[in-house]
């Protein structure tokens, strides 16, 4: 039987401030100034959850917690939700995307 596809792909937008961390700039040799910076990650939670989340230092990533602004749903809400293998695929494949096109990305 097949799982239920819940997992999700999402995407928080950063402050700017985050471009004064070293390892942040050090990721992000191709970053365009005045694009946005973001974090990418999945979750088997309702993205919304896994956000407030990351801000309440549960299980958080340290760039999201301290500079997540909101979430960016125009940029993962058309694939979700997907299966667990489709969702590590699909962040890896996101994050490039958007390193690509010159956004400053994290996505651990």
């Amino acid at each position: 039987m097949a799982r239920r596809k819940h997992h999700h792909v999402y995407v928080i937008e950063l402050s700017k401030d985050v471009l004064l961390e070293p390892r942040f700039r050090k990721n992000n040799p191709g970053y365009v100034e005045g694009k946005p910076c973001v974090y990418v990650g999945m979750t088997g939670l309702d993205p919304d959850v896994r956000f407030d989340k990351h801000k309440a230092g549960i299980q958080a990533n340290r760039f999201a917690q301290q500079y997540g602004l909101r979430l960016l749903p125009d940029l993962f809400e058309a694939f979700n939700p997907m299966s667990y293998d489709e969702a590590v695929d699909k962040e890896i494949e996101v994050a490039i995307d958007l390193q690509s096109a010159g956004f400053g990305v994290w996505q651990a």
